[in-house]
């Protein structure tokens, strides 16, 4: 769920304006952040672990002169999460350097490695595997051509499976890259001054500055450089099969954001407003979840005729614990996340409303709050069908072992929780909030239905086996917790495949 950045300003100094879009992205990725600028003789790039601001101050910024550049951050899928695997990656072939920033994931990663004779740990990720194959398409005669890096990326990109927006660059060129099902969003902007940003969300847009010009197609490159904006379709026709990521709309994609011409923040306020009509309750306050809950929770209410309110607090310097790279930590975010404010829910019979059921690791705890608070009754809504099968095209949500609805019924997710009353919204009406039912989705994670087959080894590390991640690539090892954190009350979930 990586989010990614381009600035093409001839004449500016875009190191800042890149900052600005990276902090922008954040909610996508917080596990490192990088960017990579050039001048026009010389590309620099700078990454490290940690958030965009811990990664980047005045005095770093000024040190990265030029008027163009990508930047990422990260939220690892494939590739342990260490400094190693942070973006942009880089590459360099006879005088030709490019960096490549990468959101998504590729779901035939083994089979190119193999292809391409790569022994184990020759590269740690699948976005430096990308980096990896278009510097050997370059050494291949790829360079010897006008454009050698789009010539490259050209032969490259129609080998990829599974999720991948590309922002690629060299000394004087941004190309930007959506797969042929378009599983994450990538949009275009320009600036007022003629500069072009490419950006995986447009509020990026508006805190450089810039205007939306359109949402990238699934399938479409486009090269931007002196001569402007050029778009290029590498992909074979056949393949183009529109699937924009459902859960863009229910949880990672910020409320401003548009998506599919449809505002996010207005989608989620139809959720609810359905879920009101779907299953209805008597209570008296309905609350949201912070933060992606709350628009929901708005149309609860508004359909509902119950006031709407706050019952939880979030504490706005945690990050999102759903996209922590362990579960260890997920838990441990919780009730540092979220604290109850009693004096709203004491005594009162409650409707809270949430995007999303996934581990069940932050609505057990958050119940467990409101119940100590004082709260009457916990009735649950969630604006999204339950969440039954792992996502393989850019989210870590490890197996089905892991997946509460994957191994209990609705009924038994009520017990386990700890809540009064447990609806989750029909797929159906889910599709309608989006408000462009027929665009196109990937629905997998609710419905099994994966539109690109999914190896039966494919696996975060599936690069890095036998190779010593250290300390912080021992992430996946940190999901067996003790069982009162994800013990499941009648299914033994350990011969899950």
């Amino acid at each position: 769920m990586c989010g990614i950045f381009g600035v093409y300003a001839p004449g500016r100094s875009i190191a800042h304006l890149t900052y600005l879009g990276l902090y922008s992205l954040q909610h996508r990725g917080q596990e490192s952040a990088g960017m990579a600028v050039s001048d026009r003789e010389v590309l620099t790039i700078v990454k490290e672990m940690g958030l965009v601001s811990n990664v980047f101050d005045d005095r770093a910024l000024s040190s990265l002169p030029g008027d163009l550049g990508i930047g990422q951050t990260r939220y690892s899928t494939t590739g342990s999460s260490q400094w190693r695997n942070a973006q942009p990656i880089y590459r360099g072939v006879g005088d030709l350097e490019f960096a490549l920033g990468h959101n998504g994931n590729l779901v035939n990663t083994a089979a190119l490695a193999e292809a391409a004779g790569m022994l184990p740990g020759t590269v740690a990720s699948d976005s430096d595997l990308i980096g990896e194959l278009v510097a050997a398409a370059l050494l291949s005669g790829a360079v010897k051509t006008e454009n050698p890096l789009l010539t490259a990326l050209t032969a490259v990109v129609p080998r990829l499976e599974g999720a991948f927006c590309l922002s690629v660059m060299d000394r004087d060129q941004i190309i930007g890259v959506r797969d042929p099902h378009g599983f994450r969003p990538l949009s275009l902007g320009r600036l007022d001054d003629g500069g072009w940003v490419l950006a995986s969300e447009s509020p990026a847009f508006d805190v450089v500055g810039a205007t939306f010009v359109r949402e990238l197609d699934p399938g479409e490159m486009v090269v931007i450089d002196e001569s402007g904006v050029t778009s290029l379709r590498p992909f074979e026709p056949s393949t183009i099969d529109p699937k924009l990521c459902l859960f863009e709309f229910v949880y990672f994609a910020r409320p401003d954001t548009k998506l599919y011409g449809h505002n996010v923040h207005q989608a989620r306020v139809r959720m609810g407003e359905f879920l009101a009509e779907q299953a209805p309750v008597d209570a008296d306050l309905v609350m949201g979840v912070p933060e992606s809950g709350i628009p929901a929770a708005e149309g609860y209410a508004r359909a509902s005729g119950i006031p709407f309110g706050y019952g939880l607090v979030k504490n706005r310097y945690i990050g999102r614990t759903f996209i922590a790279p362990n579960q260890a930590l997920r838990a441990l975010g919780v009730r540092m996340k979220l604290n109850p404010l009693r004096e709203n829910i004491a005594g009162k019979r409650l409707v809270v409303v949430d995007d999303s059921i996934v581990r069940g690791t932050t609505t057990k705890a958050m119940v467990a709050m409101l119940r100590e608070a004082g709260a009457a009754e916990v009735h649950m809504r969630i604006s999204s069908p339950p969440y039954r099968w792992p996502c393989f095209y850019g989210m870590d949500t490890g197996s089905r072992g892991e997946l509460l609805a994957a191994n209990l019924e609705v009924d038994e997710i009520r017990e386990y929780t700890g809540v009064d009353t447990l609806s989750y919204l029909h797929l159906d009406r889910l599709l309608e909030a989006t408000g462009a039912v027929n665009a196109g989705f990937c629905d997998a994670c609710l419905t099994g239905n994966y539109p690109v087959d999914i190896p039966v080894n494919l696996d975060k590390h599936v690069l890095e086996d036998g190779v010593d991640r250290g300390p912080a690539g021992s992430d996946m090892a940190a999901t067996l917790l003790d069982a009162s954190d994800v013990a499941l009350p009648t299914h033994d979930v350990r011969s899950e495949s």
